[in-house]
């Protein structure tokens, strides 16, 4: 689960090992319960209840949906929801022992506390496979860079110069958005803040912030509906 977005932060309770025999003892007595899984695909939630089938070894059993051990299989572990019969309020992490994606069966070991942070998202963002080009406009001075995911309300962009990325510097944004049924691009201005910058060389990545007005925002709208259909395809279409 990487990627510029952190999805969740760790907490240890006891020590890693005390906190992983106390989930599988939660879990020993919810054999047959259902857990909520989430993983991310190309920044797309992908979340499906699972039930617990056996704990043993200091492993878990689960009967998943597909989709779910598909991605599991890539990423190698899965967040789990904190379970509501649980008098702990903190999720949890697991590490993948284990994945059949044809009998959609996973077994998850090295289990710890987390609290997810992804839910804090307020719009879906959508990961690029091809970068689009967008244009950083600054007062007398403009910076090429290349959006490398986006939602309604901001981006990740690269770029190969930090010298005129400011936090909170307010600019204007010129997005060139493919056409989704042709070879055209359309340009969609609109203003933006600069919230971050990461990287000790290039190339950089900055997250912006959105400030678009109607009729910017029906166009990346568009784009990003037209983007989810393609990963979720995507996703429907890997193999096990």
């Amino acid at each position: 689960m990487t990627g510029v977005f952190q999805y969740y932060d760790a907490t240890v309770r006891g020590t890693k090992r005390e906190d992983s025999l106390v989930i599988l003892q939660f879990m020993k007595e919810m054999i047959g319960q259902g857990f909520s899984f989430l993983n991310y695909y190309k920044e797309i939630p992908v979340s499906y209840n699972a039930t617990l089938l056996s704990v043993e070894n200091e492993m878990a059993e689960f009967d998943v949906h597909d989709y779910q051990a598909k991605i599991i299989a890539m990423d190698k572990s899965t967040l789990i929801y904190s379970h509501p019969l649980s008098d702990n309020s903190d999720d949890m992490i697991g590490e993948a022992f284990y994945v059949n994606t044809a009998r959609k069966r996973v077994i998850l070991c090295n289990f710890g506390y987390v609290r997810i942070r992804s839910d804090m998202r307020q719009f879906v963002r959508v990961h690029l496979d091809n970068p689009v080009d967008a244009d950083l406009i600054f007062a007398g001075d403009l910076l090429e860079g290349a959006v490398q995911d986006i939602s309604l309300g901001g981006a990740a962009i690269s770029t190969m110069s930090a010298d005129l990325l400011v936090p909170g510097l307010d600019i204007h944004l010129l997005v060139k958005l493919p056409d989704p049924v042709g070879n055209s691009r359309r340009e969609v201005g609109l203003r933006a803040t600069i919230i971050n910058v990461i990287g000790s060389c290039a190339p950089y990545t900055c997250f912006l912030e959105f400030h678009p007005e109607k009729h910017s925002q029906q166009h990346i709208g568009y784009y990003i509906n037209h983007r989810q259909v393609e990963i979720i395809k995507e996703l429907k279409d890997i193999n096990g």
